[in-house]
C-alpha cells in the first residue's frame, strides 16, 4: 500500500507568499521613494533652476529703440520727422530652420540679395533671441500676405518702428543730411549697446554731427513668447529716452527762395546773421531727396546721383573750393590801409595792364580793351569798378606774407568750425604753403595772381559768407552755427576771440565803397539796386575756370558752358546796420553782377521784409503795454 504523498504545504506557501509580498512592498516603497525624491528634487531643490530655464524659453529681454530727436527751423517748422513703418524681423533662436524660413519668406514676398546679405551680417553679431531686420518698409499687401501665412513662419515677425522722414525732401539735404543703415566700418567705431533696437545712424550733415544728441538712450522690455517665438504679452518695460530736439537758425522760406533762384544752375549760397553768426540759409544746387537714402536707395538711383555731371550729392556750400575772384578786393584793400601800405589818398593810373619789373608779359585788366580805368584810381574806385591793376600794384606792395596772415582772421584758408562734418578749409596761399605743397619758391607773380583772388587761392561759399559777416560787423569774429537751441534751451555760442582792431575811418571807407558797388552809377553791382528801399553793400566777382592766352580774348560763345567763368557775389545789408551777410557762387555763371547778385537780392529782400514784419508785430504788442504802464504811473 502506497504512502500518502503531500500535494501542497499550506504553511510553506504562506511563508513564500508573505516573502513575496514583503519584497513587492519594499520594491514599491523604494520606487515610490525614488519618485518622491525626484519630485522633491525637481520641485524644491532645483525649482529655481528649472524656473529660470523655463523663463528663458518663454521670457526674453528685447531692446526698445529710442525715438530720434526732431529738427525744426527758426520758426518751429518741422524739417526732420519720424514716421511709422513696418519691418520684417527674424528671431533665429525661435526658428526651427532659418534657411527654410528664409526660403519660405522669399516665396511670399520679395527678398533681395542685399536684404539677405545685410541680415546675415547682422545675425553674426546678434544676441540670442534678438530680432534681426530682414526687410524694411513693408507694403500693406506684404503685411497681409505675411499675416495670412503666419502659421508657416515660426521665428518671423512684423514690427512697427519709427523711421526718419524729411517733409521738405530736397530743401535741406545738404544741411540736415540723412540717416542710413549702419555699415561694417561704423560697427567698429560705435558702441553696439547704444544701437540695440535700431539699425540706422546719421550719415552726413546735422544727422551725423549731432548723432549722440539725436539718438537718445535705448530701453528694454521683458516679453513672454509662445513656442513659435511670438510675443504674447509684455511683462515689464524700461522706457527708452528720446533723443534731443534741435532748433536751427535756418529759415525755411529763405532756403526755398535761394534754392528756387538757383534752379537750373550749379552753385551755392550761404546767408549768415551778422550779429549771432547763425546760418539763415545754406543751399547747394542741385540738391536731392534725402528720403531716398533713409528708406533704402536702389543701386540704380544711387548710380544716377553719383554719376550725374551736376554732382547733386556734393555739398558745394561747405566743400566746394573756388577762386574767390574780385570778392576779396575789399578785404585786401582793408589790409593795405590798416598796415599803412598806402593811405586813403593813394591813387594810380590804370592803362588796362600792369607790368612787373623784369617780366615782359603784362597782367591785364578785365576792361583792358577799353584802355583800363584811367587816371586817379583810388581804392574806392578800384572796389566800385573792380579795377584789377590797382590790386596788382598794391598787392605787390603789401606782399603775400601780410595778405596771408591777416586774411586768416577773416576766415580765409581756415576751417570756420561750423557744426557740420566734412568742412574744407580752402587755400590762402603763403610762401610756406607753396614750399610744402608745390615744392617751389614763392614769386611776385604769384602775389599778383592772388591779389585778385586767382592763382592758388581757393575759398568755400561758407568762408565768403564768414568774411562778409566779419567785414560787416567791423571785425567781430562771428562764428557760423546752425543749431540755435537743444530741447528749447539756447546753445551758448563760443566766446568771440578778440575783435579785429582796425581804424573806424578805414571801416567806414570800405563799407561806403562796397555800398557804392551796388548803388553808384558805375558800380559793378548796380543792376540790383532798382526799387531798393534799403542799401546793400556788396562786391561782385568773376573767377576763371580755364586759362586764356594773353593774345586771346575770352569769348564764352566759343567755349563749352562748363568752362565758363564762375560768378560770385558777397554782400551785407542794410549797409548802415548790417543784419544779414551772404556768400554766393554760381558755377559757370560768368558775371557776378548778372547771375549771382540778383539771387542774393531775392534772399536779402525776403529776410529784411520778414525782419520788418517781426519788428512791427513786436511794436504793436508793446504799445498797449506801454500805454497801460503810463496810465498806471499817471
Amino acid at each position: 500500500m502506497l504512502k500518502d504523498v503531500a500535494i501542497s504545504d499550506p504553511q510553506k506557501e504562506r511563508k513564500v507568499f508573505a516573502l513575496r509580498l514583503v519584497i513587492a512592498y519594499v520594491g514599491l516603497l523604494a520606487l515610490t521613494s525614488i519618485i518622491l525624491f525626484r519630485y522633491f528634487d525637481l520641485q524644491i531643490i532645483r525649482h529655481q533652476d528649472y524656473v529660470t530655464n523655463s523663463n528663458k524659453n518663454r521670457i526674453h529681454i528685447r531692446s526698445v529703440a529710442p525715438v530720434r530727436g526732431l529738427i525744426y527751423d527758426r520758426h518751429g517748422q518741422l524739417i526732420a520727422d519720424n514716421r511709422p513703418t513696418f519691418t520684417l524681423n527674424i528671431i533665429a533662436d525661435s526658428a526651427k530652420n532659418v534657411g527654410q524660413l528664409l526660403a519660405t519668406l522669399g516665396s511670399l514676398v520679395t527678398i533681395s540679395e542685399r536684404d539677405l546679405s545685410r541680415f546675415e551680417k547682422r545675425a553674426k553679431r546678434g544676441k540670442p533671441f534678438e530680432s534681426i531686420p530682414l526687410k524694411y518698409n513693408l507694403t500693406e499687401q506684404e503685411r497681409a500676405i505675411l499675416a495670412v501665412n503666419s502659421h508657416l513662419l515660426s521665428g518671423a515677425e512684423v514690427s512697427a518702428q519709427l523711421m526718419r522722414f524729411y517733409p521738405r525732401e530736397d530743401l535741406f539735404a545738404h544741411v540736415i543730411g540723412y540717416m542710413g543703415r549702419i555699415d561694417e566700418r561704423e560697427i567698429k567705431t560705435i558702441d553696439a549697446d547704444d544701437y540695440r533696437g535700431t539699425d540706422f545712424i546719421g550719415k552726413i550733415g546735422l544727422e551725423k554731427f549731432y548723432e549722440k544728441s539725436l539718438l537718445g538712450t535705448v530701453g528694454t522690455k521683458q516679453v513672454e513668447t509662445n513656442a513659435r517665438g511670438r510675443v504674447m504679452r509684455v511683462l515689464g518695460k524700461k522706457g527708452a529716452v528720446p533723443g534731443d530736439n534741435l532748433s536751427l537758425y535756418i529759415d525755411s522760406r529763405l532756403q526755398k527762395i535761394a534754392l528756387d533762384a538757383l534752379q537750373g544752375e550749379r552753385g551755392a549760397l550761404v546767408a549768415m546773421d551778422v550779429k549771432t553768426g547763425g546760418i539763415l540759409s545754406m543751399v547747394s544746387a542741385p540738391s536731392y531727396d534725402s528720403n531716398l537714402f533713409t528708406s533704402g536707395i536702389s543701386q540704380k538711383q544711387y548710380d544716377k546721383l553719383l554719376n550725374s555731371p551736376d554732382r547733386p550729392l556734393f555739398n558745394r556750400a561747405l566743400r566746394g573750393q573756388y577762386p574767390p575772384g574780385s570778392t576779396i578786393k575789399p578785404l585786401f584793400g582793408l589790409i593795405g590801409l590798416h598796415n599803412n601800405i598806402f593811405d586813403l589818398d593813394y591813387a594810380i593810373n590804370d592803362p588796362g595792364y600792369f607790368f612787373m619789373e623784369g617780366i615782359k608779359r603784362p597782367w591785364r585788366d578785365h576792361n583792358s580793351e577799353q584802355g583800363g580805368h584811367g587816371k586817379g584810381v583810388d581804392l574806392a574806385k578800384a572796389i566800385i569798378e573792380s579795377c584789377d591793376v590797382f590790386f596788382y600794384t598794391v598787392g605787390v606792395k603789401t606782399g603775400i606774407d601780410l595778405l596771408s596772415e591777416q586774411s586768416a582772421k577773416f576766415g580765409l584758408g581756415q576751417v570756420t568750425g561750423i557744426d557740420l562734418p566734412g568742412e574744407r578749409r580752402g587755400i590762402m596761399p603763403s610762401r610756406d604753403w607753396k614750399k610744402t605743397h608745390r615744392h617751389q619758391d614763392w614769386f611776385d607773380g604769384d602775389t599778383i595772381n592772388t591779389s585778385i583772388g586767382q592763382g592758388f587761392m581757393l575759398t568755400t561759399p561758407l568762408q565768403l559768407a564768414v568774411m562778409s559777416a566779419r567785414i560787416a560787423s567791423r571785425g567781430k569774429l562771428v562764428k557760423p552755427r546752425l543749431v540755435k537751441a537743444i530741447n528749447g534751451e539756447t546753445v551758448s555760442p563760443a566766446p568771440d576771440a578778440e575783435k579785429i582792431n582796425i581804424d573806424n575811418r578805414h571801416w567806414d571807407y570800405i563799407h561806403e565803397a562796397m555800398t557804392d558797388v551796388v548803388h553808384s552809377a558805375r558800380g559793378t553791382g548796380r543792376g540790383i539796386n532798382k526799387n531798393l528801399t534799403y542799401k546793400i553793400a556788396g562786391k561782385t566777382g568773376t573767377a576763371q575756370v580755364i586759362s586764356i592766352n594773353e593774345e586771346e580774348e575770352y569769348d564764352s560763345s566759343k567755349i563749352d558752358k562748363r568752362k565758363w567763368d564762375h560768378a560770385l557775389f558777397i554782400a551785407f545789408a542794410p549797409a548802415d546796420d548790417p543784419a544779414i551777410a551772404i556768400g554766393l557762387i554760381v558755377e559757370n555763371g560768368e558775371h557776378g553782377s548778372l547771375t549771382a547778385a540778383p539771387i542774393a537780392r531775392k534772399v536779402i529782400d525776403a529776410y529784411l521784409s520778414d525782419l520788418d514784419r517781426q519788428n512791427q508785430q513786436a511794436a504793436n504788442l508793446a504799445t498797449p503795454q506801454l500805454l497801460a504802464a503810463q496810465a498806471e504811473i499817471n
